[in-house]
């Protein structure tokens, strides 16, 4: 015979988590506790109508009951997307002196504005994050890096001009069969 569910001293706190829920975690935390306490039903049973493993029902059972207990603290969402750092906000606040430039020359130069956001954030950031920051507030001329210091602008533009004529046909591969 299987052991019976503990927690009838949270099924008050249960009952209106499940009326106010505002996420579904929080909805499957309660059930996760009103289910086997109060309509007896099994850990099995519990897993499926919540939708979630035996395993996590029972932490969603355990979670909660700490929780009303006060051993720790609910999640709360900062009012961030998915994998955000920072809110749309904190971006704006950080992307407004360059796009002021940018209006100016018409470009954004990435690597110093990606300093910066290493430097608010507090972690390194890959270059596609801060191209996708600065689409997501509308500006969408990017410029490259400032040029290497020992590249000759003359020398490149001569190979340019002399490099020989591609072929109007395209290349064939003959790592494979060919078709």
């Amino acid at each position: 015979m299987a052991r019976p569910a503990c927690g009838h001293e949270f099924v008050d706190a249960a009952l209106t988590q499940a009326a106010q829920a505002k996420t579904i975690s929080e909805l499957r935390m309660a059930q996760a506790l009103l289910l086997p306490v109060q309509f007896g039903l099994s850990l099995d049973d519990t897993s499926v109508a919540v939708g979630r493993s035996k395993s996590w029902t029972l932490r969603l059972r355990k979670r909660f009951g700490r929780i009303q207990s006060g051993q720790e603290q609910p999640k709360t969402q900062k009012g961030l997307r998915n994998r955000a750092r920072m809110t749309l906000e904190e971006e704006e606040a950080i992307l407004a002196p360059y796009l002021e430039q940018a209006k100016e020359g018409g470009v954004i130069v990435v690597p110093p504005l990606k300093a910066k956001l290493e430097h608010a954030v507090g972690r390194s950031l890959a270059v596609s994050t801060v191209y996708a920051m600065v689409h997501r507030h509308g500006w969408r001329k990017r410029a490259p890096d400032k040029p290497h210091p020992q590249s000759d602008p003359a020398a490149q533009e001569a190979w340019k001009n002399n490099s020989p004529m591609r072929s109007p046909k395209p290349a064939r591969h003959s790592t494979g069969p060919h078709r």
